[in-house]
């Protein structure tokens, strides 16, 4: 079968200790999945359900990197993240199950366009533009989850320009990893490849052209961002 063209490759990510990578299928949020956050933007707080927003894979970005300012935005933001790597194929998993499908951990910002994503809100539309643009997955190399252990109170934490902007123990989640996996695989058939951004807690703030970002979550590989001048 000819093409017309010829794509890319898929993006892929580093593994911590090894030499193959791990090559991205699908990226998948969660929003207001920390209380404080939720209430910081001014959003109810409750455990009807995760809210999931999707990334294409091609909005993926691997730290350390140095990117533009995004385009189209006068109020980006940082989201510092804990990001779930799929290692395992699943559909309509128990919650007991659920840890059987992660692969690894990882360091994530989800860099949102906050004017963006706020406009449309308000006038009831999708956010889609607020949240998918080239760059906004940010993501540092993924640790196994023999290594890391099970996530707990390890603590998550961003710092603009040295200072600590964001900082909470990763059990502050309304809703847990095998939670949130077992609800995302009611929606779609998990796989490996597929990662899951788990949401972010208070402390979100605007990004400037010069700022340096530097995401930890305990355990794992620190992520490190800097935001050169928008092209």
């Amino acid at each position: 079968m000819s093409l017309l063209f010829q794509l890319p490759e898929g993006p892929t990510v580093a593994v911590s200790g090894e030499e193959a990578r791990y090559p991205v299928r699908r990226i998948f949020c969660v929003g207001r999945n920390y209380a404080a956050h939720a209430r910081e933007l001014g959003n109810a707080v409750d455990r009807e359900a995760p809210i999931w927003f999707t990334k294409a894979p091609a909005a993926l970005c691997h730290a350390p990197a140095r990117i533009p300012y995004p385009p189209g935005t006068q109020d980006c933001h940082y989201e510092m993240e804990l990001v779930v790597a799929i290692g395992g194929t699943g559909f309509r998993v128990a919650p007991e199950a659920a840890m059987d499908l992660v692969y690894g951990y990882a360091c994530g910002i989800d860099l949102t366009r906050r004017d963006l994503q706020n406009a449309a809100k308000a006038k009831g539309y999708p956010w889609d533009t607020g949240k998918d643009f080239e760059n906004a997955a940010v993501i540092a190399a993924i640790t196994p989850a023999a290594a890391f252990g099970a996530p707990a109170a390890q603590r998550i934490s961003l710092a603009k320009n040295g200072a600590v902007k964001q900082d909470a123990p990763l059990d502050e989640m309304i809703w847990s990893i095998p939670e949130l996996i077992a609800d995302l695989s009611r929606l779609y058939h998990l796989a490996p490849g597929d990662l899951i951004y788990t949401g972010t807690p208070a402390g979100v703030g605007p990004i400037a052209a010069g700022d340096r970002l530097e995401g930890h979550v305990e355990g794992l590989e620190p992520l490190v961002l800097d935001i050169a001048p928008a092209e």
